[in-house]
């Protein structure tokens, strides 16, 4: 299959774009860097995926999953209408076979900076419309919410000894994610899965459920 990842450069994105390599697939890579993976079967693209105007012209994208994202940066801009516009664009048309959204666990819970989470919340409902859009071509449309990952963007509070002890205290499964194992899930929702759609994933080591309740002994 031919597959469309943005931000793909890093972190998530190349994980993903990995996955599927050594999967067999083709993979396009968009991204507003030039780092990229060395592959015969990828292609890398510089873009803004905010800027509308300057999408590039693809066809024949099987799959496209929506990775590009900032945080607490031009969140809106970025991680919801440069989502949109890509999957407009790309996504929703005959032809297609999955998208997949890249949210936040943020989304469920509200606890991060305001524009990230208010972006994150917008490709919730964004994701159940498309899946009601995409589902006559028999295409699905999900989004995966991934809670803490161990990629180069969280090294702040990683490194941090006494912030990641906090972090592990409410975090049930006491670490985090890989990126490679957030690129299973999304290898999973759009190429093993064909029935669900128009859900929102939570991967997140059980964090977002856990409601310390305090109470006198």
């Amino acid at each position: 299959m031919n597959v469309l990842i943005t931000g793909s450069s890093r972190g998530i994105g190349r994980a993903i774009a990995q996955n599927f390599l050594d999967n067999g697939h083709s993979v396009i890579g968009m991204d507003i860097l030039s780092e990229h993976i060395e592959h015969s079967r990828y292609t890398h693209l510089i873009c803004d995926v905010s800027k509308k105007d300057d999408l590039p012209s693809i066809d024949g994208i099987d799959i496209l999953i929506n990775n590009a994202g900032t945080q607490n940066q031009n969140d809106i801009d970025t991680n919801l209408k440069g989502l949109i516009y890509v999957t407009e664009k790309y996504g929703v048309r005959e032809g297609i076979s999955s998208i997949l959204n890249i949210g936040s666990a943020s989304a469920h819970t509200g606890s991060e900076f305001p524009e990230y989470c208010a972006s994150k919340g917008g490709v919730l409902s964004y994701t159940k419309n498309v899946a009601m859009r995409v589902a006559q071509f028999g295409a699905t449309c999900n989004s995966l919410d991934p809670g803490g990952v161990t990629t180069s963007l969280n090294d702040c509070v990683m490194n941090d000894p006494e912030l990641w002890e906090q972090i592990m205290d409410v975090t049930p499964l006491k670490r985090w994610a890989s990126p490679e194992e957030i690129a299973e899930w999304a290898y999973f929702l759009t190429v093993t899965n064909k029935f669900c759609t128009g859900q929102c994933i939570v991967v997140d080591g059980g964090e977002s459920i856990n409601y310390k309740f305090v109470w006198k002994e």
